[in-house]
């Protein structure tokens, strides 16, 4: 079991990181109290969870001082664990609290310094423990992220975008969660053939009937070489899962070939791909 303790100065950026592993396929919680880490342990063990990351900081508050008797009790369930610790300067942190507006754990009298410096000090021992520390300060979103995929995705780098290809009918709406929408409609349609019009663009006649055309053609070889430049971008920029929806008038036709051929040609690529055709049936 991986089983990581994300910790660190508030402001620093443990809920980011927190989404960061979740995206990444691990069971994560946040703001765990530190008295229910060993418990919380014990009940992954038994639901065979192989992957957690959980956030325990200093809004546990008087908990926070029982955080080193817990992680001697994972040590005695023989659980290897990893303590990710985040920080920042001072006036970064102030920075980003005025630009959030929103209160430090610590600060009681509207002195967001004090506060700060009050938490470094209890923050001091297990920083000590940790077994990665990162400074946030300079780091942008996507460059944080790239720290994290160094550090703990190093080996599967390469497989870190996950592609979802959809296809969809206008007459449906489109999907709210695409991050790239492509209307195909403008492609010969094979609804007025008389003998394809109740297939799909599963059916190969249909997708020959799709591809044959100059136009197809040419816009495929132009669309193709536009994804393939754009994933690695996408991917460099921290995403982590990306949309592309295909539509045409009914969802039966065009937008299927065309996924499924879009789903062909990136197949040999490092990413991981999925496949839905939402209006395929109606």
């Amino acid at each position: 079991m991986e089983f990581l303790l994300i910790t660190g100065m508030s402001g620093a950026g443990k809920s980011l990181t927190l989404n960061y592993f979740e995206d990444r396929g691990y069971f994560c919680v946040d703001n765990l109290p530190p008295a229910l880490i060993s418990k919380f342990a014990e009940l992954c063990i038994q639901s065979d969870l192989d992957r957690i990351a959980l956030v325990s900081d200093i809004r546990g508050r008087e908990f926070f001082n029982e955080l080193f008797v817990e992680l001697e009790k994972l040590e005695n369930l023989n659980l290897n664990y990893n303590v990710l610790f985040l920080e920042a300067s001072n006036e970064v942190l102030i920075r980003r609290y005025k630009e959030s507006r929103r209160r430090h754990p610590l600060d009681e009298a509207g002195r967001i310094l004090d506060a700060i410096e009050q938490e470094r000090k209890i923050l001091e021992e297990i920083r000590g423990r940790a077994t990665k520390i990162i400074d946030t300060g300079e780091l942008k979103k996507s460059e944080l992220q790239e720290e994290l995929n160094n550090c703990y995705f190093a080996e599967t780098n390469k497989s870190t975008l996950h592609i979802s290809l959809i296809s969809f009918g206008f007459k449906y709406g489109i999907p709210r969660d695409a991050d790239l929408v492509i209307d195909v409609r403008f492609l010969p349609n094979p609804y007025y053939v008389d003998s394809l019009k109740n297939k799909t663009g599963e059916d190969t006649v249909v997708q020959n009937y799709v591809m044959k055309w100059p136009v197809t053609n040419k816009f495929y070889n132009k669309f193709f070489d536009l994804i393939e430049f754009l994933l690695p971008e996408y991917k460099n920029e921290g995403k982590s899962h990306l949309s592309i929806a295909l539509g045409c008038t009914g969802g039966k036709h065009r937008s299927v070939t065309t996924v499924l051929k879009l789903a062909e040609s990136l197949k040999d690529l490092p990413y991981n791909i999925n496949i839905e055709h939402r209006d395929i049936e109606k």
